[in-house]
């Protein structure tokens, strides 16, 4: 089942050939790759329409995230590089944008001059409380598929990239 990419709250199955337009693939490992990506996109679109009202990217969602999962430990950079789900991602310019909207703090670590010390603030904290409400809502379209269902595309999705 496939859910309209330009619409995420259209509940009708889609079928990936009617989405994309395309009567037939190669073979099903073809189409199950193009279903990956497409899906992806999908996601990655879905969670950035919802953040953009926040003032988030969906990078910059993943790094308060991450900052969020270690609070209130402080975190290095080299941290946040190692978790992040978007590895293309320029972690310290990410970094740069959080603290300037006063959503993380960094400081040098007084135990390695070299390195730096990155926490969530409590703003950061504050919107990722408000932003996990509306994420919650959208990750509810999941039901579409039973719990063992899910469960056992996981395991095939951690097979496939192991």
């Amino acid at each position: 089942m496939y859910i309209k990419c330009n619409d995420m709250n259209n509940t009708a199955a889609m079928e990936l050939e009617k989405e994309i337009q395309q009567k037939k693939f190669k073979d099903q490992y073809q189409k199950l790759a193009v279903n990956l990506i497409y899906t992806g996109n999908w996601m990655v679109l879905q969670h950035a329409r919802l953040l953009k009202p926040h003032g988030l990217t969906p990078q910059q969602y993943n790094v308060l995230r991450i900052l969020r999962g270690q609070h209130p430990t402080p975190c290095t950079v080299g941290t946040i590089v190692e978790r992040m789900l978007d590895m293309n991602s320029n972690a310290s310019r990410i970094l740069d944008r959080l603290v300037a909207k006063g959503l993380a703090d960094r400081k040098q670590c007084p135990n390695d001059r070299r390195a730096v010390d990155v926490l969530i603030t409590k703003d950061g904290l504050k919107l990722l409380e408000e932003v996990d409400k509306e994420v919650d809502k959208m990750e509810r379209q999941f039901a579409a598929i039973s719990e063992t269902d899910a469960k056992t595309l996981n395991e095939l999705l951690d097979a496939l990239r192991g």
